[in-house]
């Protein structure tokens, strides 16, 4: 297994993301996806936005830097089905970024 050191691009990437969300940056929490038809819409406008346009895609997913809580559920990057610990990543498809633990998003999945 790899550890996060193998992976230094990720660093400046995490940087910019957390750097953009500390300042400001809006992003659509919610409604978070929890339902087949929200999550294909994220999803789908996800898919029309350039891998480099990273403000846009973290903006779309709705990014906190902090756990989302609903109904007694801490929804958290480190729990969630798409996040690589090793990497700290997630590997869904449509983001493909380098992220922290306790950040979240509404594409959140168990």
């Amino acid at each position: 297994m790899q550890d996060m050191e193998e992976f230094p691009e990720d660093a400046p990437i995490r940087a910019r993301l957390e750097k953009l969300l500390r300042t400001g940056l809006r992003t659509e929490a919610e409604p978070r996806a929890y339902d087949l038809e929200m999550q294909q819409s994220v999803l789908t406008r996800l898919q029309k936005v350039p891998a480099e346009e990273i403000a846009e895609r973290i903006g779309i997913a709705g990014f906190t830097l902090h756990p989302y809580a609903a109904e007694g559920i801490e929804e958290a990057c480190e729990t969630c089905m798409y996040f690589l610990s090793h990497r700290q990543f997630c590997a869904l498809p449509e983001l493909m970024l380098p992220v922290r633990p306790e950040w979240s998003c509404r594409l959140w999945r168990i």
